[in-house]
Parts: structure tokens; sequence; C-alpha cells
């Protein structure tokens, strides 16, 4: 065997056999692989058809539901506008009702009118009736729209302004008709005139009515000494009373309560002044007066020359006495002036502290509420 064949084993028929036995594992392995493959494809598409399907079957039920609810809006839109018309003609129908009332009530009171001989009142007040919300019916026609009043007009003109029903007719009836529009139309203004001429007339019976109203009123204020015009403004006049918390009415006149203010508790003070100082008086005029026992022996401090009981010794010791009464009771007058003049100033001082504390929190309170907001 030469190097050759030993080094490439050519010629080995046990290597030839190794090497086609790994061929054919290697084969068999791989068409393992590509069954199993095959098998995983296949449940990987069979899962994904399955997905597709119930996707499919997903959007067919979502377009079926979306059209039962696009159908069912619809119908309730439908519905809605069926009934909100339905409404609107009911509530067109009762004014229009309402409105021929209104309209005969009035043929039937301007017939009256005409027919009653006698001059009777030219105005006439009538109750007030509330309708909804509480409101008057001059209210709900003040309230009412633009829109709502075009319409109210529409639906008077409609029954009042008749039609008119001409076709096929004759000259001579053509005629007719005008006449007797023409006699209408004249109708009309002389009412209208007649309408006019009453309103002036309540107008001026209005006017008068209020002028004799201000005029009792201006009696009234002076009656009760007030200003003239004080009752026949808008508002009722302000009471004036002694204090904000007297609800009581200040009869004193401007003189009087302008001497209030000059000089008028100065003098009050000198006369409470000059009151305690009679009343003192008046006490020590009435105070009883004791003299001294006599002195049976010798008088102590007695000097030589000097006599027992001398005249008008007694007398003069009593004048010094009320001389030092005296002088004690001003003292003490003076002292009692000086305390209340004191405690004036220490209550005016308290109430300037206690004004300036109270501006100090009303301060304090608005910059807290500013800086809240």
């Amino acid at each position: 065997m030469s190097d050759d064949e030993e080094y490439t084993g050519e010629g080995d028929p046990e290597f030839i056999k190794r090497q086609d036995q790994k061929r054919s594992d290697l084969d068999e392995q791989l068409k393992e692989y590509i069954s199993e493959w095959r098998k995983q494809r296949s449940k990987e598409e069979d899962e994904l058809k399955k997905l597709k399907e119930k996707q499919a079957k997903r959007k067919v039920t979502r377009a079926e539901e979306e059209q039962k609810m696009a159908q069912r809006k619809k119908e309730e839109e439908e519905r809605r506008v069926r009934e909100a018309e339905e409404k609107k003609q009911r509530e067109i129908e009762e004014k229009r009702m309402r409105l021929e009332e209104a309209e005969k009530k009035r043929q039937a009171m301007l017939q009256a009118m005409k027919d009653k001989d006698k001059k009777g009142p030219n105005f006439t007040i009538a109750k007030k009736e509330a309708g909804v919300l509480g409101l008057s019916s001059a209210a709900m026609e003040r309230n009412k729209t633009k829109e709502q009043l075009e319409e109210e007009k529409k639906i008077s003109l409609s029954f009042r302004i008749k039609p008119l029903a001409i076709e096929g007719f004759g000259e001579s009836k053509l005629r007719e008709k005008a006449q007797e529009l023409w006699e209408l139309i004249v109708k009309l203004e002389t009412e209208k005139y007649d309408l006019e001429e009453r309103q002036k007339r309540q107008d001026y019976d209005l006017k008068e009515l209020k002028e004799r109203q201000k005029q009792q009123l201006r009696h009234k204020a002076l009656k009760k000494g007030l200003d003239p015009e004080a009752l026949t403004g808008k508002y009722p006049p302000k009471i004036q009373v002694a204090s904000k918390y007297e609800r009581r009415v200040d009869t004193r006149s401007y003189d009087d309560k302008k001497k209030l203010f000059e000089g008028g508790y100065n003098t009050v003070y000198a006369e409470t002044l000059e009151k305690t100082w009679q009343e003192r008086q008046e006490r020590f005029t009435q105070r009883s007066k004791s003299k001294l026992p006599k002195w049976f022996g010798e008088r102590p401090g007695k000097k030589a020359g000097e006599p027992e009981t001398p005249e008008g010794e007694e007398d003069a010791k009593a004048d010094e006495d009320i001389v030092e009464d005296d002088e004690e009771v001003e003292e003490e007058v003076v002292e009692e002036e000086d305390e209340e003049a004191e405690e004036d100033e220490e209550e005016e001082e308290e109430e300037e502290e206690e004004e300036e504390e109270e501006e100090e929190e009303e301060e304090e309170e608005e910059e807290e509420e500013e800086e809240e907001e």
C-alpha cells in the first residue's frame, strides 16, 4: 500500500462505509428536522387561519351592531323630531285658540262700549293675575322674545285677516267686494281714532291723579314737619334718630343740636361742680355745733393776767375752725376736679387706643382677604 492510499483512504472500504453511514445519518436527521418544521409550520398556519376567521367574524358582528345602533339612533332622532313638531303644533294651536278668545272678548268689549249710551269711567283697574312663576300677564308679555312676538303676530293675523276668495268673480261681484272692503277700512279707522282719543283721555286722567296724589303727600309731609318733597320721591324719607342704637325720632331743632357741640359739656360740668359745692356747704352749715365744756379750775395754758373765760375767745376759735373747714372743703373739691379731669383724659386715651386697635384689626383683615384673593 502506497503512502497516498494511506493518506486519503480512497481504497479503504471501511472508510467509505463510514462516510456513507455519516451521510445517511445526516440525511435522516435533516429529514426529521424538516418534518418537525413542517408540522410546526402547519400548526402555526392553522392557528393563524383560525385567528383570521375569528377576526372576520368579529368584523361582521361589529358591523351588524353598528348598523343596528345607527338604526336605533335614527329612530330615536326621528321620534324626538316628531315629538318636538307635535309639541310645537300643539303650542301654536293653543296660542291660536287663546288669541281667538282674546279677540272675541275684545270685539265684545268694543261692541259693549258702542252700545253703552251713558259715559262711564275712562279706565278700569284690572286685578293682577299671577301666571307662570308668579309673573303677571304684562310681565310675561315683556319677557317674550322677538321670535315669540313675531310668531304670535302671524297667528293673530292668520284669523284676523281672512283670505280673499275671489276666484271666478265677475265685475259686479268684484265691485261689491271692493265696496265691502272699503266699508271695513272706514270702520277700522273709526275704531282706531276712538281708541286713540280714549287713550289720550286716560293719560290725562292718570296725570291729574298723580298730581293730586303728590299734592296730598306734600300736605302730609308738612303736617309731620318734613320737607314738602320728602314723601313724593321713589323711596321713603330717612328716619332721623337720636343715635344709631335708639329707633326714636329726634324732635330737637337744629339750634338745640348745634348747642350740644358749642361748649355744652363744659357748662354741664360747671353746673355739676356748683351743685356739689352747694350740697357740701349746706351739709357743713347744718352740722351740729358742740361747745367745749367749761373748765372748773385753772384753765390749761392760761397766762398770767388773762381772764378765766375771756369774751369772744370761743367765737374766735369757732371762726378759725370754720375757715379751716372751708379750706379743707375747697381742697377736696379741687382734688375731685383734678381726679375727674384725669379720669376723663384716661377714658379719652383708652377710647383712642381702642379705635387704633380696631383700625389695625380691620387693616389686617383686609390684607388677609387680599392675600386669599
